[in-house]
């Protein structure tokens, strides 16, 4: 049997987690005082994922670099994947909030969207 110790992300209070697992079974998750922190815990040692956040240029707006993020989590190992896809990326300006910035990063099935408006 395996155990992993975490710091629950699932909200405010940062519990500290045990989660142990067994041939990639959970069997059970401790230490969480919300119903999230049994569902963080539990995904985070069987399927991470994350909220991807980042900066892309701009050409012909008042700031040359809009905000981005992934619209849904993607597998933390396609993190690095996912800024490179986005390093050599320029959007023209005008720029609004949700534009679509990039289908299917990184063969993920996510899109980036723009989180700042860049006139």
């Amino acid at each position: 049997m395996e155990t992993r110790n975490l710091t629950c992300i699932g909200c405010p209070m940062g519990c500290p987690l045990t989660v142990k697992i067994e041939n990639r079974t959970v069997l059970s998750v401790e230490g969480n005082t919300c119903k999230r922190g049994a569902i963080y815990g539990k995904k985070e040692v069987t399927d991470p994922t994350r909220i991807v956040t980042t900066t892309v240029h701009v050409s012909g707006g008042v700031e040359n670099m809009v905000s981005v993020k992934t619209q849904s989590d993607i597998p933390k190992d396609k993190i690095f994947d996912c800024i490179h896809a986005l390093k050599n990326i320029t959007v023209s300006a005008p720029v609004h909030i949700g534009d679509v910035i990039l289908k299917d990063v990184a063969h993920t099935g996510v899109t980036i969207i723009a989180t700042k408006n860049v006139e």
